[in-house]
This record gives structure tokens, sequence and C-alpha cells, in this order.
């Protein structure tokens, strides 16, 4: 059996629905289409899709070997076409995750000017804060902000975003007595829900680190609620310059104890631990790695 074929055919079939569909576009008869789908189901030694008068869908095994020989296809084409001495164009999809506060406020203008260089190539792009299982949900790269990481994945770190503390003008003018970390502890601060820590806030100054127990009134889990509620003047909040660097620049916010910093944020591409990528996600991947560092409140590493 040609296993490549097969492969294909089965690919094909999962994405038009239909054999009678791959039949046409392979301009052979449906039997023959249906004899090679039922070769590989053999070979594999499991049922792939399940069959009706009606439909065709693929079954749970079927799902999951779809998602896999999908990606052997296109790196065996990208692979024929440079030992032909072929360039590499890139064109089609890569499904992109990436945290939904930093996607909404920075990345999505990121993607619009990477697509106007690469016209071919098609982006889905996921807000999600959760860590995705990029293999099982089918996710070619992920941006992920901070230093806890998925197993299994290959990381390349393009950025880093300083961390500091932050106010409203109004805000900090009702608590002018604010000169060192210890006074943290008696003015309103706004947190990250299920950030480590609980109230302690750890900063580096140029006396060495501090650690303060500063209790917070108000906790939200969205970075632009926060965002947000710096504006509005909720509280006092140490937060990656990322989120707030054009508020402070346009002076919407104010840094407090200036002399004082807390962690740096890392930014990561993550993918999937295998060894060759397609070439539109290797395009995408370095011009992430060349933008990003130069978006607000971003440096490079």
């Amino acid at each position: 059996m040609d296993t490549i074929r097969a492969m294909q055919t089965f690919v094909r079939a999962v994405e038009l629905g239909s054999l009678s569909a791959v039949a046409r576009e392979q301009q052979a008869s449906q039997p023959t289409i249906s004899k090679v789908v039922a070769a590989l189901e053999k070979q594999l030694g499991v049922r792939l899709l399940e069959r009706s008068t009606t439909s065709l869908s693929p079954t749970e095994a079927g799902r999951r070997f779809y998602e896999r020989a999908r990606r052997v296809l296109e790196e065996f084409g990208e692979a024929v076409g440079d030992a032909q001495g072929q360039a590499e164009r890139p064109s089609g999809l890569v499904r992109l995750s990436a945290p939904v506060s930093f996607g909404v406020l920075r990345l999505n203008a990121l993607v619009l000017a990477f697509q106007q260089r690469y016209p071919e190539v098609e982006v889905e792009l996921l807000f999600d804060d959760r860590y995705v299982d990029l293999v099982a949900e089918g996710v070619d790269l992920a941006l992920r902000l901070g230093a806890q990481l998925p197993p299994n994945v290959v990381a390349r770190r393009i950025a880093v975003s300083p961390r500091m503390l932050v106010a409203s003008p109004t805000l900090m003018a009702r608590h002018k007595r604010v000169r060192h970390p210890a006074d943290l502890a008696s003015v309103p601060m706004l947190r990250f829900t299920w950030l480590a820590g609980g109230d302690a806030i750890v900063m580096e100054g140029p006396n060495g680190p501090a650690t303060i127990e500063a209790p917070c009134r108000y906790r939200v889990n969205n970075s632009l609620a926060m965002r947000e509620g710096f504006v509005d003047g909720a509280g006092f909040g140490l937060t990656p310059a990322w989120l707030v660097q054009d508020l402070l620049d346009d002076g919407t916010l104010v840094r407090v104890l200036p002399r004082w910093h807390g962690s740096a944020q890392d930014a990561f591409l993550v993918y999937p631990s295998r060894r060759y990528q397609p070439a539109r996600v290797r395009v995408l991947m370095d011009f992430l790695a060349e933008r990003m560092p130069l978006l607000p409140g971003m440096q490079p590493v």
C-alpha cells in the first residue's frame, strides 16, 4: 500500500466530509477511494471514519490521526520541495495561541502586520489564558508570558517586560507619603487573582530586595481589567510594563517608587517538541521575535 497516498486520501476525506468528493478531486471512483481508506484502517488496526448513507465523520482515533497525518504530509511536501531545490514560499494556516489581554492589547496588531508581509499565510489567533495542549488542540505556536511553561515543548525566549509599581495621579496625590515599599501596607492595592505569594510583594531596590505584606482590597483575573482599575484609581499595583507603558507615556498613570522594581516578565514562543517546522510557522516565529521587543513596555533579551 502507498502509505503517503492513503494518508492524503484520508486527510481529504475528513476535510471534505465525503468519499465521493475525494473521488471527484482525485479523478477516481468512489469504490477505489473506499478501498484505500479501508486498507489504511486495516494497517493501523483501528476504525478511522464513521460512514453512513448521508454523512462521514472521523472517529476519536481518526481525529487524532488526522491531526498528525496532516502535519506529516505538510512536512513531506516541504521536504520534497527542498530536495528539488525549490524555494519555500510560506503559505497555509498557522494556529497561534496567546494570553487574552496581551493578545488583544499588543499581539493582534503584530499579526495583522505579519499578514501584510506574508499574504499567503492564514493565521488563526486563539486567545486563552490557560496553557493549552499544543498537540491535542492542533496549535502550531503559542506565546506565553512568565517563567512557568508546559512540559514537553520547546521554548524560545524572545523579549522581557520590566515589572513596576504604578498608580493614577489622583490616587498618588492622596498618598504622597509612599516613599518606601513598606509604605504600601497602608494604601489600597490592586492585584491579579491567584498570584503566588498571597498579599506579599517582593521588590528589588538600591539596598537589595524587600518583601512587603500589602493587604489587597480588590483582585481581578484579567489584565485589561487591572489596567482599567489603575486608570480609575482603584489601587496601586505591581504590573509588567507592556500592560501600561502607553498610559505612563501620556501621563494617565505614574510610576511609583521608580528606584524599585519587581521581577521582570519573560515572553516565550512555545511550540511542540518536533524537529521540523513548516515555513509558515518559522517565518511567524522570526517575525514575532523581531517585532515583540519593540512593543511598548517590552525589551530585547
